[in-house]
């Protein structure tokens, strides 16, 4: 008995030693800087800061590989969570939304910082810059608000003011 668990636990081990030359794209793609939602919507500079530093990673072309992505399965993990992230929110690609996609996403971003979802607690645990205070909370979902108030977009129905289309909805929330 104590062979055989020696042999799985060194054929995990090989396994593990193996998956380390599997190494994940640390690329960023390229981009058109004029696209960003940073040189669109011109936030303050304590929500840019805040932006930067609990958003950017995720949810645009300007991701910070961590030191831990270089162990395998770890930075598969990570990979997967800024492809996901960077699909239903790229700030990099801001410039390319339209209008009403602009609004939903707006939207969006007050309900999820509202509610503590974003940014993710995994996330937070390895980049204690990302924890928000309440002042950072506020100070976000304030400036969402505002951005939308600005655009022409808080008054309307919110329920139909960012329907562009039957396809976008379903786009959206495929990845909820």
């Amino acid at each position: 008995m104590k062979k055989r668990m020696k042999s799985i636990l060194m054929g995990l081990l090989a396994v593990l030693v193996v998956i380390q030359f599997i190494q994940i794209d640390k690329t960023n793609p390229d981009y058109n800087a004029a696209n960003d939602f940073m040189n669109i919507e011109r936030p303050p500079a304590e929500v840019a800061d805040v932006l930067k530093n609990a958003c950017y990673d995720c949810h645009s072309y300007e991701t910070k590989y961590p030191w831990y992505t270089y162990v395998q399965p770890v930075g598969w993990w990570v990979k997967n969570h800024i492809k996901e992230g960077s699909k239903h929110l790229n700030y990099s690609k801001w410039g390319e939304y339209t209008a009403k996609r602009k609004d939903h996403k707006l939207e969006e971003m007050v309900e999820m910082v509202e509610e503590g979802e974003m940014p993710l607690k995994s996330y937070t645990w390895g980049h204690p810059e990302a924890r928000l205070t309440k002042e950072q909370r506020d100070a976000l979902i304030n400036w969402f608000k505002d951005v939308r108030n600005r655009l022409g977009y808080a008054g309307g129905d919110e329920g139909e003011s960012h329907r562009e289309s039957g396809e976008e909805e379903h786009e959206e929330h495929e990845h909820d």
